[in-house]
């Protein structure tokens, strides 16, 4: 599957489609929510499958890119489906493509999600969108309710180089008739939105406007819905932005609920409670403190940042960074640096891996303590050894990074972390 990668991305809806003609359309044999968005979409995501496993359904959940492990990107009641599984589904799609064009990675990846929960005949699938929406390989799903989290500048060379076409893209996931539930926040973006589901006649969810949140000091928050008002909410996932994207899958269930769906108070809090989303501020030691985040954007760092600012106030803070090639990774960086006393700037394996070279000139104008470590498990290593029990260490700037680094530790490279 990995020599597919040679044929990079390709946007449209033709081979996937043949290739579910070939596998007797699996995605029409049960019921979907489609996520899509700049941030955020995987967390929203992984919220409403877990809601919706604790009401009692057989859930399918896809998301990308995986951080370890391939198997990662499907899970059936969160778990990841197991290996001999992929297999299965790898071979009924090699059987069925007869097509003027070999897919893509994504597209054979998305094909063997689709059929995996038609083969375990899954209740709910939450499908997450890879890039964009309108051409995206997963918008083939007919969703009982889309979800556009947010939308900021990305992937200019394909999705436009402006808000508003990029959000022309985002809204391609919306279907005739459909509810869409969003939290998009710019007045241009929100116009395009506006504008296709005027014209697809789906009904309208904003948040803001017809959903709220509000959180308490205590961290626990309060919902003031479409139909219900729901309080002494709480959310394990880090970062105030967590509530918002919480109050997405909120307003999705509503919409679920009034569509018949099976889902109580009690279903929606422990749903919440037990929603993991791995890579994004996790953390997986507490002396030293480390902490991964994926923070592959612009929005994303600065989010980050917030929280560190918010967070780790007094606390010697070292980040290990790595950024891609298409990312503006000097933003990034004068993001994140400023809460810093040193940084370890690094390259994943990833063909996109910006050198790091161009980091450290970058980040030498902000912190004097900077050096190149090339290999991800070693400059992780290195920035958690020589930190005190006390210090704090993030792993960020792509999800490539963080994954190499979540492997390293899987793997025991890291020998000086101590596990919770």
């Amino acid at each position: 599957m990995y020599g597919l990668r040679r044929f990079g991305i390709i946007l449209g809806l033709e081979t996937i489609q043949q290739l579910l003609d070939g596998l007797g359309n699996p995605h029409l044999k049960y019921a979907c929510v489609h996520v899509a968005g700049t941030n955020g979409k995987g967390s929203v995501a992984a919220a409403l499958a877990s809601i919706l496993i604790k009401s009692g359904y057989k859930v399918g959940l896809y998301t990308s890119p995986h951080l370890v492990r391939f198997n990662e990107r499907i899970l059936i009641n969160n778990r990841q489906i197991s290996n001999n599984d992929v297999v299965k589904s790898y071979h009924a799609i090699k059987r069925v493509h007869h097509g003027d064009r070999s897919p893509t990675f994504f597209e054979f990846a998305t094909a063997m999600a689709l059929y995996a929960f038609g083969r375990q005949q899954v209740d709910w699938a939450v499908i997450e969108t890879g890039m964009g929406g309108r051409y995206d390989a997963t918008n083939v799903v007919q969703p009982a309710v889309s979800i556009i989290t947010n939308v900021s500048l990305e992937h200019r060379d394909y999705l436009g180089n402006t808000l508003a076409q990029i959000a022309r893209e985002k809204a391609g996931i919306i279907k005739q008739a459909t509810p869409v539930v969003t939290g998009v926040k710019q007045k241009q973006v929100r116009s395009v939105v506006q504008q296709v589901a005027r014209k697809k006649k789906a009904p309208l969810f904003m948040l803001g406007k017809d959903f709220k949140v509000r959180q308490n000091q205590s961290g626990q928050f309060s919902y003031a819905g479409i139909e219900n008002s729901w309080r002494h909410l709480q959310t394990p996932l880090l970062g105030r932005y967590q509530v918002q994207n919480a109050a997405l899958a909120l307003a999705a269930g509503e919409l679920l609920i009034r569509d018949g769906a099976s889902i109580s108070k009690a279903s929606i809090e422990q749903g919440l409670a037990h929603t993991r989303w791995p890579g994004r501020l996790e953390i997986v030691c507490e002396h030293p403190l480390v902490i991964l985040d994926g923070a592959h954007n612009l929005i994303a760092a600065r989010k980050l940042a917030k929280y560190l600012t918010e967070n780790l106030a007094g606390r010697r803070l070292t980040l290990v960074i790595g950024i891609l090639d298409d990312k503006p990774y000097a933003s990034m960086l004068n993001s994140l640096l400023p809460q810093c006393y040193r940084a370890v700037v690094t390259r994943a394996r990833a063909q996109r891996a910006l050198a790091p070279e161009k980091l450290y000139a970058i980040a030498k104008k902000t912190i004097d303590d900077v050096c190149i470590i090339p290999d991800v498990a070693a400059a992780a290593q290195h920035a958690i050894q020589t930190a005190g029990p006390d210090d704090a260490v993030c792993i960020a700037g792509s999800l490539y990074v963080v994954g190499e680094a979540k492997e390293a530790i899987e793997k025991g490279l890291l020998k000086s972390l101590k596990k919770n």
